[in-house]
C-alpha cells in the first residue's frame, strides 16, 4: 500500500473522530490481507505534522492519542463559533483540581487540611462527571480513604501527553502555553475540519461557604479576553500552598 494513501487515510480518520486516537488504533483501520506496512502510521503522523505548518490547525499527540486542533494564534476568531453561556466554576473548585493535578494522589481529607476550608462533596462529584478526576485507590490509613488523581481526559483537555508536562508551579505566574487548545471534534470550521463545543448545560456545583468565592471561567474554549486556565490553577495551587504553610 502506497504511503500516500496511508496518510491521507489516517487524516481523514483523524478528522472524522470525536476523540484522539492512538497509533495501536490507526493501524487497526487496515486489515489483515492489506496491513499498513511496519512504521508508515507514524510517518504518515510525521507528515501530516509538516503539511499543517502554515495552515490553521496542528496535529499534536496529547495523553490519548493524536488529533487535530485550533492553533492558538487562531484561536481567537474561531472561538466565535461558540455562542452558548460558558459554564464557569468558583474558585473553590479550581483550587481543588489544582491539589488534585499537582499533589496526585491525595485524599479529600488533605485537600481539606491544606486549603483549610471543607471541601463540598459536589465539587468532587462535578470534576468527576467531567472525566477530569477519579479514584485511584485508597491510602493505608485507618479509614482507608479514597486517593483521587487526574484522569487522561484532564490530560487530554489541557493538551499534555502526561503528567510530567505540567509545568513547576514556581514557572506558571506567567505561563501560557499550555492554554487548551480545541480538538476538531463537533462544530464544523473551514476545511472540513471539526471543534470540539463543551455542553453549555453542564451545572455549577450547589452554592457552599466555600463556593462563594470569585468565579473563574474554565469553558472550552476561553474567550481571548480572560486568562488561561491553567493560570487560575496555578494560582489555586498556590494558594493552597500558602494555606498549608
Amino acid at each position: 500500500m502506497e504511503q500516500t494513501l496511508i496518510n491521507r487515510i489516517v487524516e481523514a480518520a483523524l478528522l472524522a473522530s470525536s476523540t484522539p486516537l492512538s497509533v495501536a488504533q490507526l493501524d487497526a483501520l487496515f486489515t489483515l490481507e492489506a496491513p499498513a506496512p511496519k512504521g508508515s502510521i507514524q510517518a504518515a503522523l510525521k507528515a501530516l505534522q509538516a503539511e499543517c505548518e502554515n495552515r490553521g490547525v496542528e496535529l499534536v499527540e496529547v495523553a490519548s492519542g493524536w488529533r487535530f486542533q485550533v492553533k492558538r494564534d487562531v484561536h481567537a476568531w474561531v472561538s466565535r463559533l461558540w455562542t452558548e453561556r460558558q459554564t464557569r466554576y468558583t474558585r473553590a473548585t479550581l483550587e481543588t483540581l489544582a491539589l488534585i493535578a499537582y499533589r496526585q494522589p491525595i485524599t479529600r481529607g488533605e485537600i481539606e487540611q491544606i486549603r483549610g476550608v471543607s471541601t463540598n462533596s459536589n465539587i468532587i462529584k462535578a470534576l468527576e462527571e467531567r472525566d477530569w478526576i477519579r479514584s485511584v485507590g485508597h491510602r493505608d490509613v485507618p479509614g482507608r480513604p479514597e486517593l483521587l488523581g487526574t484522569t487522561k481526559t484532564f490530560l487530554d483537555y489541557f493538551g499534555l501527553k502526561k503528567l510530567d508536562e505540567l509545568p513547576p508551579l514556581s514557572e506558571l505566574k506567567d505561563f501560557a502555553e499550555l492554554e487548551p487548545q480545541l480538538p476538531l471534534d463537533e462544530v464544523p470550521i473551514p476545511a472540513a475540519a471539526k471543534a470540539d463545543n463543551p455542553a453549555s448545560s453542564e451545572a455549577e456545583p450547589p452554592a457552599s461557604d466555600e463556593s462563594a468565592q470569585t468565579a473563574s471561567d474554565i469553558s472550552h474554549p476561553p474567550e481571548p479576553s480572560e486568562p488561561p486556565v491553567e493560570h487560575d490553577i496555578a494560582e489555586a495551587a498556590r494558594s493552597g500552598a500558602n494555606h498549608e504553610q
